[in-house]
Order: C-alpha cells, then structure tokens, then sequence
C-alpha cells in the first residue's frame, strides 16, 4: 500500500507524463503541482517507487517513468475516487447525439465507434450484440434477377444482415413473395435455435415454393452466422499514429492487424461482457501481446443477453480519467436508447 505523499507524487508524475512524454524530475513535480514538500523530499519518494515498481528511470540523468504497475496504481486510486474527466458539455452532446438518431442498430453502433474516438483520440472498439441470441423479426426476399434475390434478415435488436441467394431455376416474383410470407411468420420471434429447427421441418416437405423457402432458409442461417462473427466495428484508427508511441511502423503494425481481425478481437475484449462496471486492462493485463503496449477502457452497454461491448485502446500513456468518463457517459447513453 502507498502512503499519502507517495500516492499524490505517484498522481503528479503519472498525470504530467500523459502530458508531456518525458521523464519527470522532482523540480518539475514541486513547481507544478504544489505537494508541499521539497525536491529532496520528491527524489526520496520516486527511489522508493522505483524499488517497489511502480517507477523506473529510462537513464540515470533522466527523470521517471510510470510502469503498467504505477498506471494501475494510479487508476484504482484517483480514477477510482474521482472519476469525472468528460467536460459536462461533452456528456450533455452524447446524449443529445442519440437522442437525434433514428438509424438501425448497425449503423448506430458506427456512429458510437466515431463518437467515442472523437471524445478520446484513442481507437474505438464497438462490439455489437450477437445475433445468435437475437429473434427474428422479418424476413425479406428481394428480387434482382429471375434467379437471383437478396435475403434481408431483420431482428428485435434492430441489426440487418443481408446476402444474395442464387437459385436453380427461375423464381417469380409471386413465388418469393409466397415464400416470404411464410418465413416471416414461423420465423417470427425465433432465435436462430428455433431457424435450425424451422429448416428440419421445410426440408420434409415438397414443392417448388418449399424448395425455394428451404433454399432462402439456408441462406438466413449463413446470414446469422456471418453476421455474428463480425461483430467488431472500429474507429478512429489513425488516431493511434498521432501517438509518439506507435510512431514506428514496425511496433504499431502488429496493433493495426489485430484491429483488422474481428474474431480475435472479439476474443480479447468480450469477457467485458461479464463486468458491472467500467473495465480497465493496462498493458501486460491485456490477453493479447499486440495490446502488450496498450490500454483498454471499455463497459458493456445494453441487457445481458442482447448487450454488447463499447471501449478505446490508446497507448499505456493514457488519459485515464477523460476514457473512462468517455466509455462510461457513451455506455450508459446507448443503454438508454436501445432501452427506450
């Protein structure tokens, strides 16, 4: 446990090096930030959180740096205690953002990717709610050719997924519209358990319209189950650059593939899922060793079943108090909406 004055010079050091991405020293921590005590005072309590690890000094001549262990110090500490750090006007313009939108969930799960990263300057991670366990609510057959028509899955969520279905012979407009009717009603509710069960059913039958309505069931399936492992929208991405941090190619590259890679993405961060409040994950904490020189803020937003995960990833020399606040206001704000 950190004492008083180790903790506010702790605090001093972590909040000037988000800012200035140098070593700090004892005069500079004294002339700052008032902690009422002298520089050889302030040159004690560093050596005594470098012993226990929660300091080092890139060079003898230089000042200290935070560790992954002074950030979480650091977190559970003034974070923890005072987490306000979004500016009452920004929280007020987020709510104010999704009290305006009128969009389906997709593209408002976009819009949140952006918001989050033009609040932060971090990379937003926007996990969308599975639609394994969203119901069906409709059923599209569109026709585009006269043997070809898209298949548009709409569920209780709001989420659409859509995909071109090829068929062997030609179809006419009466027989999709048929087809349609059919789906839509023994689809109705159904979560995709209940499709998988639907199409056992479809296959026992004969006939042209059940062959079509087979064949359309089959793509409906492929549609959840696509849609499902795509769950991980991102933005704000070139923000990373904008980091000294990530300014080498070859360090940030290893990060930028990782983004780009949903399923794994969707692994690294989904057990937030399980977490009543905000997640924090500073460095090695992080599951993934891409993210070994990262931070993760995120919070789940919506119901246990049909919730999903918000978050930004910016470099361990975070601005803790502003990210969390920022997660915190957009997660509850979206609950709000997809609630309402």
């Amino acid at each position: 446990m950190l004492n008083e004055r180790r903790r506010s010079v702790l605090s001093a050091l972590v909040d000037e090096y988000i800012t200035s991405v140098q070593p700090v020293g004892s005069k500079v921590l004294v002339q700052r930030y008032g902690l009422g005590c002298s520089p050889a005072t302030v040159r004690s309590e560093l050596a005594a959180l470098e012993e226990t690890g929660y300091v080092f000094q890139p060079h003898v001549s230089a000042g200290r740096i935070p560790t992954d262990s002074g950030y979480r110090a650091y977190v559970d500490d003034v974070v923890g205690s005072s987490p306000a750090g979004l500016a009452q006007v920004d929280a007020v313009q987020v709510r104010r953002h999704y009290e305006t939108v009128e969009r389906e969930l997709g593209e408002m799960l976009h819009e949140t990717s952006a918001v989050l990263s033009r609040l932060t300057s971090y990379v937003a991670v926007v996990v969308a709610p599975t639609f394994r366990r969203a119901r069906i609510r409709r059923v599209t057959l569109v026709p585009l050719a006269p043997r070809r028509a898209l298949v548009v899955v709409v569920t209780d969520t709001g989420q659409v997924a859509d995909r071109a279905i090829e068929f062997d012979a030609d179809v006419t407009s009466d027989q999709l519209m048929a087809v349609e009717t059919y789906l839509s009603q023994m689809l109705d509710g159904a979560v995709e358990a209940a499709a998988h069960a639907a199409r056992e059913r479809i296959a026992a039958m004969s006939g042209r319209e059940a062959a079509i309505a087979l064949r359309a069931l089959h793509v409906v399936l492929d549609c959840l189950a696509e849609a499902d492992t795509d769950r991980v929208m991102t933005g704000g991405v070139s923000a990373l650059l904008t980091h000294p941090e990530f300014s080498d190619p070859a360090t940030v590259r290893p990060l930028l593939t990782l983004l780009e890679d949903g399923l794994s993405m969707l692994k690294v961060i989904s057990d937030v899922m399980r977490t009543d409040d905000v997640e924090v994950r500073i460095g090695h904490e992080n599951p993934s060793v891409e993210l070994g020189r990262t931070s993760f803020v995120g919070a789940r937003y919506g119901d246990d079943d049909l919730g999903g995960v918000i978050g930004v990833i910016g470099p361990t020399r975070m601005d803790y108090r502003r990210a969390v606040s920022a997660v915190r206001t957009v997660s509850d704000t979206l609950s709000e909406v997809l609630g309402s």
